[in-house]
C-alpha cells in the first residue's frame, strides 16, 4: 500500500499542476471538498417526494398508482394538503407522459376530480420533426423537454407512466437501465424537478422485500433516491402507500388511501384518490398487513382486537408501549397490526399532522 501521500500543502500545488498521467484529450477532473457549496435537499412533499431526484412508484395492478400520482400532481398545482396532512406551500407546474392512458377521457378528468389547477398541468403530446408530428419517446426525447419546460416557466414534477418506457434496450439489464435513465436524472437536476416514474411489481413476488419486487432490473430501484410502493387488500378497498427505500431521508411509514368513483362536470365518470390516514411500520410490514390472507387467522386476530380495545379504553398510548404489552401477552406484532385494522384503531403523531413527534395509537370513531 502506498504510504508516501502528499501533504495538504503539496496536494494543493498538485491540483494546480497538470494531471499526470493523462491520455490524449482526456483527464480526470477533481473537486476539492472545501470548495463545494453544500445545499439541503428540497422536498415537494416533505420526506416523500424530493425535488431534483428520481422517485419510483411501484405496485401491483389494481392499486390505483396512476390515480394516486395524479392526486399528488393536483396537490402540487393547487397548493392543497399532502396525504399526511401537511400543507403544500409552493405551487408548481406538472408535466405528464403516459403511454397507457389518454389525457381527454382518463388523465384530465382524474386531475379535475382531484382539484388540480389544470392551467398548471401539461401533457406531453408528441414531438414535431421536419413539420411532422411524431410520438414522444421518453427513451430518446427527454432532451427536447428542456425547451418545452422553459416555455411554460419551469416544471416542478414530471410523471412518466410507465418508467420502463424510458429504457432504450433491455429493462432487465442494469447497464441499459442506468444509461437510459441518466437523461431523466439530469433533467430533474437541471430544473430541481421531482420525477415520479410509475411501474409494476413483478408477478408472484408477494412476501419479498418491496425493493426487490420492482419490475425489471434492480437498477430502477437503485438509481432512484426514493422508492414508494403501493398495495391493496384482496376483495377490499383498503390501500396503502409506503416508503420502501430512501437514500436521503427516513424510509419507514406510510399513508392509507382509497380509490373512489366520482362524476365531474358534464357527467364524466372518473376516479379520485382520497387519503384516509397515516400508517407506521416498515414497507414490508405495511404491505404484508394488506396483502396477507387472513382467512385462517380469525380467532387469534379477534382476541388481539379485544386486547387492543381494552388497552386503549382509557385513552391513547405510545406505540412502543403497546408493542411491549402485546408481546408480553403472547401476541406477535404481525397479528397486532392486523387486529389494529379490525378494531379501527388509528395511529398518529402526538404533535399533529406532519410533526416529528412520537407515534401513538387511539381508538377510532
Amino acid at each position: 500500500m502506498r504510504n508516501d501521500w502528499p501533504s495538504i500543502e503539496r496536494g494543493a500545488a498538485l491540483l494546480d499542476a497538470p494531471i499526470y498521467p493523462a491520455t490524449k484529450d482526456r483527464s480526470v477532473q477533481l473537486r476539492r471538498g472545501s470548495t463545494i457549496q453544500m445545499k439541503p435537499i428540497h422536498w415537494l412533499w416533505d420526506q416523500w417526494l424530493p425535488a431534483g431526484k428520481l422517485t419510483i412508484l411501484a405496485g401491483a395492478a389494481g392499486t390505483g398508482k396512476t390515480t394516486l400520482a395524479l392526486g399528488l400532481a393536483a396537490t402540487l398545482t393547487a397548493g392543497r394538503h399532502w396525504p399526511d396532512g401537511t400543507q403544500c406551500n409552493q405551487r408548481g407546474n406538472v408535466l405528464i407522459w403516459s403511454s397507457e392512458d389518454a389525457p381527454d377521457d382518463t388523465l384530465a378528468p382524474r386531475l379535475k376530480a382531484a382539484g388540480a389547477d389544470l392551467d398548471r398541468c401539461f401533457f406531453i403530446d408528441g414531438v414535431a420533426e421536419d413539420g411532422k408530428s411524431m410520438p414522444f419517446d421518453p427513451s430518446t426525447d427527454i432532451s427536447g423537454l428542456y425547451e418545452a419546460a422553459d416555455k411554460i416557466g419551469g416544471v416542478s414534477l414530471l410523471i412518466i407512466d410507465p418508467i420502463v418506457s424510458a429504457v432504450a434496450g433491455d429493462m432487465n439489464k442494469a447497464n441499459d437501465v442506468r444509461r437510459s435513465l441518466q437523461s431523466i436524472v439530469d433533467f430533474a437536476d437541471a430544473y430541481n424537478c421531482a420525477v415520479l416514474g410509475i411501474t409494476h411489481f413483478t408477478k408472484g413476488s408477494g412476501g419479498r422485500s418491496p425493493q426487490d419486487r420492482i419490475l425489471g432490473s434492480q437498477a430502477f430501484g437503485a438509481l432512484a433516491r426514493m422508492n414508494l410502493v403501493a398495495a391493496k387488500k384482496e376483495d377490499d378497498e383498503r390501500r396503502v402507500l409506503a416508503r420502501a427505500k430512501c437514500n436521503i431521508a427516513r424510509d419507514d411509514g406510510g399513508v392509507s388511501y382509497a380509490i373512489e368513483p366520482t362524476t365531474i362536470d358534464g357527467g364524466i365518470e372518473t376516479t379520485v384518490a382520497t387519503w384516509t390516514g397515516t400508517v407506521e411500520g416498515s414497507a414490508r410490514e405495511i404491505l404484508g398487513d394488506v396483502e396477507f390472507d387472513d382467512s385462517e387467522e380469525g380467532g387469534e386476530r379477534e382476541d388481539a382486537a379485544r386486547f387492543l380495545r381494552d388497552l386503549l379504553s382509557d385513552g391513547p398510548l405510545p406505540s412502543k408501549q403497546i408493542e411491549a404489552e402485546a408481546r408480553g401477552a403472547g401476541y406477535s406484532m404481525a397479528t397486532i397490526r392486523r387486529a389494529k385494522v379490525e378494531a379501527k384503531i388509528e395511529a398518529f403523531r402526538d404533535g399533529g399532522p406532519g410533526s416529528k413527534g412520537h407515534w401513538k395509537w387511539r381508538l377510532g370513531p
